[in-house]
């Protein structure tokens, strides 16, 4: 899967102005990171039509939608699909039927306008309860980086990514069960710093790299596309973690004063390490999860197996949110507005929940893909704004 997991600008909260209860006095900041009480569901259906978001502004921009939706379909085509659900009161087929209604609406050539109305009349429409039981998101932004490779070790290429060892042991479904040892029974694999410093997986090795920083993005981020020494390029794609929480470096790196949290960005990570390269383990070593790779065909895929699609990707917690479904996120986003200048800007589309990722828990949390590449990249590193997430599914 891809990264998922909000590498760039997963910032403290403590900066964020969210109101004043007083002059002069802010309110606690917000915990983004609060995990969904027990038997609670992380969806809520609204029943006031007042409540329900215009989609009008999502309607005007429909590129990439109709594809994305037949990749959810694809993925609910799978009988391993069905474990995901029922998922609150949204079972599978329910799922699937409302992804073909949206997809026949979007096939109908109808204005903007009229396809706002033919959604509100014929989908219930859920929104997350947020971080707050209020509906507050955190959007983040995530995307698959382009760096260097080799396929053999050289003096330029020595950091590695590695293929799934053959001691990791998993169920069917992907769940990470452990390492089996001689005697066929089955430990916790070990975390991070003891897999860098023992060399076990020696003779693993998948690919090389040339910057050890740029490993731990790929970790991050789940997938990487590899430029070889010939100029061919190819996508190295999620095989399987070690089984370990994912630990945020970029909290460690604010907490510990090195770069403040107003600053905090992929490039502002990027330019530490290169002027501290004898922290690169100090701090990547924080985070005890590791992730092998594997070669793959065509563009990256998310959590579901299926291709992400720029902004009509979303990461969610699939504990907790059902896979593959019609969303609308309504919140702000960086776009290019000339050359590498960079404006914040509101931003209101329908997107389809086909990823997940080791930061990406709870209902307060939502990553966004913003694409290939350094421009990618960057955006990605400024996407860090607080928003509302619905849900879309058939009225029955």
């Amino acid at each position: 899967m891809i990264r998922k997991a909000s590498l760039f600008l997963l910032v403290s909260a403590v900066g964020i102005i969210l109101g004043c209860k007083a002059k002069n006095e802010l309110p606690p900041p917000l915990d983004y990171y609060r995990p969904l009480p027990p038997g609670e569901s992380a969806l809520r259906k609204i029943t006031d039509p007042a409540e329900i978001p215009d989609f009008t502004p999502g309607c005007f921009d429909l590129y990439g939608l109709q594809r994305g939706i037949a990749n959810s379909l694809n993925f609910l085509s799978k009988p391993s699909s069905e474990r995901f659900f029922p998922c609150g009161e949204i079972t599978h087929d329910h799922a699937v039927a409302s992804l073909e209604v949206f997809d026949e609406l979007l096939a109908s050539n109808l204005t903007q306008e009229q396809l706002n109305t033919a959604i509100r009349e014929k989908f219930d429409v859920y929104i997350s309860v947020g971080c707050d039981d209020q509906g507050t998101v955190l959007f983040t932004g995530y995307y698959t980086p382009i760096f260097n490779g080799s396929p053999e070790r050289t003096s330029r290429f020595r950091y590695p990514l590695y293929r799934q060892p053959e001691d990791l042991m998993k169920t069917v479904d992907g769940e990470i069960l452990g390492r089996r040892r001689p005697d066929g029974s089955i430990a916790q694999y070990p975390p991070r710093q003891e897999i860098e410093s023992s060399g076990m997986l020696n003779e693993s090795e998948l690919v090389w790299m040339e910057d050890p920083f740029e490993v731990y993005v790929a970790h991050v981020q789940g997938s990487a596309r590899l430029r070889m020494p010939n100029g061919r390029l190819i996508t190295i794609g999620y095989a399987a973690n070690n089984g370990h929480e994912y630990r945020s470096i970029q909290l460690e790196l604010i907490s510990d004063g090195q770069i403040p949290a107003d600053r905090m960005s992929l490039s502002a990570m990027i330019e530490f390490f290169k002027t501290h390269p004898s922290l690169v383990a100090e701090y990547t070593r924080r985070n005890p999860r590791f992730v092998f790779f594997t070669e793959t065909e065509g563009d990256p895929r998310g959590s579901i197996n299926e291709p992400v699609i720029t902004l009509r990707t979303i990461a969610t917690d699939k504990t907790i949110f059902p896979p593959a479904g019609v969303t609308y996120i309504d919140t702000k986003l960086p776009r290019v507005i000339v050359k590498d200048q960079i404006g914040i800007m509101p931003y209101r589309g329908f997107a389809l929940d086909q990823d997940t990722g080791g930061a990406i828990r709870a209902p307060g949390r939502c990553d966004v893909y913003m694409g290939t590449g350094d421009q990618a990249g960057m955006l990605a590193g400024q996407t860090y704004q607080e928003g509302r997430m619905y849900y879309l599914f058939q009225k029955q």
